[in-house]
Parts: structure tokens; sequence; C-alpha cells
């Protein structure tokens, strides 16, 4: 049996300002979902993103308590190059969005830095530092 990601679930307590982080981070998302309970987006590699509000998880899962004392799940996003992952940042920050660690190059050759989407879960932006 081949193992396959079928995607990757954001559980929001905001959809709408959620959509709105994703949005602004460059992931295409069909306008006019702001109130819907799911959602589905569909990466520049094929790769899917979902996000259902705490009231879907709740409709088959009762007993849902979301998580506190920071994220369970980071996303990493590969922007290409170390300017772009400055740039990425610093529009996000403008915007009103949570820097968490600010841009800085790690001892593992890439330009890393961390912000928070609305309901804290931790968005890397990486770049390598040199082309190997």
């Amino acid at each position: 049996m081949t193992l396959k990601l079928g995607f990757i679930g954001i559980v929001t307590g905001d959809m709408a300002a959620s959509l709105a982080f994703y949005r602004a981070l460059g992931v295409r998302i069909e306008e006019g979902l702001d109130d819907a309970p799911h959602v589905d987006a569909k990466l520049d590699d094929g790769t899917s993103l979902a996000w259902d509000t705490i009231a879907t998880i709740r409709g088959f899962d009762p007993g849902y308590i979301a998580p506190t004392g920071g994220h369970r799940i980071a996303l990493a996003f590969d922007k290409g190059t170390p300017a772009e992952v400055d740039a990425a940042f610093a529009e996000l920050v403008t915007a009103g969005y949570v820097a968490h660690v600010e841009p800085w190059d790690a001892h593992w050759g890439q330009r890393y830095a961390t912000l928070l989407d609305p309901d804290g879960n931790s968005v890397d932006l990486y770049a390598a530092l040199s082309a190997n």
C-alpha cells in the first residue's frame, strides 16, 4: 500500500481571519468562503490545504477541545530565495500578523522566519541560503 498525504487540515476559531492570513501568504483561496464551515485550496505543488471551523469538527467529534499552550503542528513554506523570506515576513507583519521569530540565517543553511496564524499555528518561511 502506498501512503499518500490527502490534505493538511487546519481547525480555526475564525474562518475569515484564517483565510485572510493564508491569502496574504499567497494561498489561492476562492473568494466568498469566509463564512463557510469547510474550505479547501490547492497549493502550487498540488498539496491540499483545508480549514474547518470548531463547530464543524464538533459536529462529528462532540468532545473536541482546542489545544492550548503553543502550536501542535508547523507549516513550512519554501519562498525560493532569502530575499523572498524577508519580503513575505515584512509584508505579513505590516499587515498586522504576529511575528514569532524574525528572519535569521539558520545553521542548517536556510534563511528562516516564523509567524503565527490567527489560531496560533506556527507558519515558517524558508529558503536555501545558497544553491547546492
